[in-house]
């Protein structure tokens, strides 16, 4: 009997110790923050810089540059405004072929950090440098990249609070059991 109440108690206190460690650790949720054209006021021209042109910016770099803070703070999308229709990926201008739709971390630079070079480029989509920032051919497309600030929740202490009273509870109905056996 003794043996029962043992294996029942350690099987309670494992279960209630994985679901407070599941309702204490963090979540992440996403908030949509704002959405620009790939082709934008505020973004530099491709012809600024010769030879090698403005410095190109993933997807997630442009997010960071137009809403503030680093580049991982951010999901993007090229949906909506919707966190359920987020798809990870960003529209981006590729120097001397026009748009193109790649994952918002895509990184294809010139020297590793140029939109260009701005002279004796040939049209290959995926040689070329590309920029999710920049105003070059892309005047009056349409497409827009989404971003969504990635936050993480930590749960509020009252629930912390209420799991440690389940153990309490679980560990004196355990007494109680061992003491009447």
């Amino acid at each position: 009997m003794r043996t029962a109440v043992r294996r029942f108690v350690v099987k309670s206190f494992g279960t209630i110790a994985l679901a407070t460690i599941a309702l204490s650790s963090s979540a992440q949720a996403q908030t949509f923050v704002g959405s620009w054209g790939v082709y934008h006021p505020d973004a530099p021209t491709w012809t600024c810089c010769a030879p090698n042109g403005p410095l190109a910016y993933t997807g997630q770099e442009a997010a960071a540059l137009l809403f503030g803070g680093i580049p991982s703070d951010y999901i993007i999308s090229t949906v909506s405004e919707q966190v359920a229709d987020i798809n990870f990926s960003a529209w981006y201008d590729v120097i001397g072929f026009g748009s193109a739709l790649f994952a918002q971390d895509y990184n294809k630079k010139y020297l590793g950090e140029f939109y260009g070079p701005t002279a004796n480029y040939g049209n290959d989509r995926d040689q070329n440098a590309a920029s999710a920032f920049v105003r070059d051919n892309l005047a009056g497309f349409d497409g827009r990249n989404y971003a969504f600030r990635v936050e993480t929740v930590v749960p509020e202490p009252s629930t912390v609070v209420l799991s440690g009273f389940g153990l309490l509870a679980l560990a004196a109905a355990a007494r109680r059991r061992r003491v009447q056996a």
